[in-house]
């Protein structure tokens, strides 16, 4: 079906108008600028998946496809102007398997766990991020662990699962404790899964912090500029040892470790902004 001459003219006008308003919106609206900015973050990751899913699906599911995403999402952060400055890198033990457990923040994590993230090491991620189209896909193909956290039977089962696949295949975790995105520049009470992960497979856990992104950005004020990121190794954390009781005394003591150094590195100036200084940051959050 042909269209009528006029209606070229209405498309071009729109069009027009389009080229128009975005430029417009951009330097005038942040709140703009802020859905310009994750709108093209999500598509990119889906775009970059699409990408890596012919080249991950040569080894068929596998944890080394991590690294092929690995390296086609670290360029991300230099797209936003976001530095990552990574310390403690020398905690990771070289030889053995290991559960990573990090603070959640926002989507953004990813920056950060890309440019640490050791070898061998998968994410353990809700099961709704499989059908999350491309991203879903490349996600399964790198060996991402899904667990479906309404049935805590399944979850379970599926960490009995991983707690083998960590000692025959030398596998590493990474695990969000505080199963959600915390927007509020604390940390929310962890969850036990993957400290009792650890002490079933005795083997250490390894600590994460990266540093507040409230300096540059905040879903709530719909902020997002360039800035700067710090994540922090700590020292491994053992569990040799230790039984199923000993486990809310160490995801408590893990938890509090990582609070002190979030607070540290989001308030030295490296990393995070002065806001965790004013009364009711995360400064004057109880423990």
């Amino acid at each position: 079906m042909e269209l009528w001459p006029g209606a070229w003219t209405v498309l071009l006008l729109l069009f027009l108008l389009l080229l128009f308003l975005l430029p417009t919106l951009w330097f005038c609206s942040p709140s703009a600028k802020y859905f310009f900015k994750m709108a093209f973050y999500n598509g990119w990751i889906l775009f970059l998946a699409v990408l890596a899913i012919p080249v991950c699906a040569v080894r068929g599911r596998n944890v080394e496809n991590m690294k092929i995403l690995r390296l086609m999402l670290l360029h991300i952060k230099y797209l936003y102007g976001i530095r990552v400055e990574v310390r403690g890198a020398h905690h990771f033990p070289p030889s053995q398997p290991y559960v990573v457990v990090s603070n959640h923040q926002s989507s953004l994590d990813l920056l950060g766990m890309m440019e640490v993230l050791p070898g061998r090491c998968v994410p353990i991620a809700k099961r709704e991020l499989l059908w999350a189209g491309s991203a879903g896909l490349a996600c399964w193909l790198a060996g991402v662990i899904f667990i479906d956290r309404k049935r805590t039977g399944d979850a379970i089962s599926v960490m009995s699962e991983v707690a083998q696949t960590l000692l025959t295949q030398d596998v590493r975790v990474w695990v969000f404790p505080e199963g959600t995105r915390n927007h509020n520049g604390s940390m929310l009470p962890f969850k036990r899964g993957a400290f009792h992960l650890a002490v079933q497979a005795q083997v250490p856990i390894v600590p994460i912090v990266m540093s507040s992104y409230q300096d540059f950005y905040c879903k709530k004020e719909r902020r997002f500029t360039s800035g700067r990121c710090q994540v922090r190794v700590l020292p491994p954390v053992p569990t040799e040892g230790l039984a199923p009781d000993d486990v809310p005394a160490l995801a408590d003591r893990v938890r509090h470790s990582m609070l002190t150094i979030f607070r540290e590195i989001s308030t030295d100036g490296r990393g995070g902004g002065d806001y965790l200084k004013k009364p009711g940051g995360v400064g004057e959050a109880r423990l």
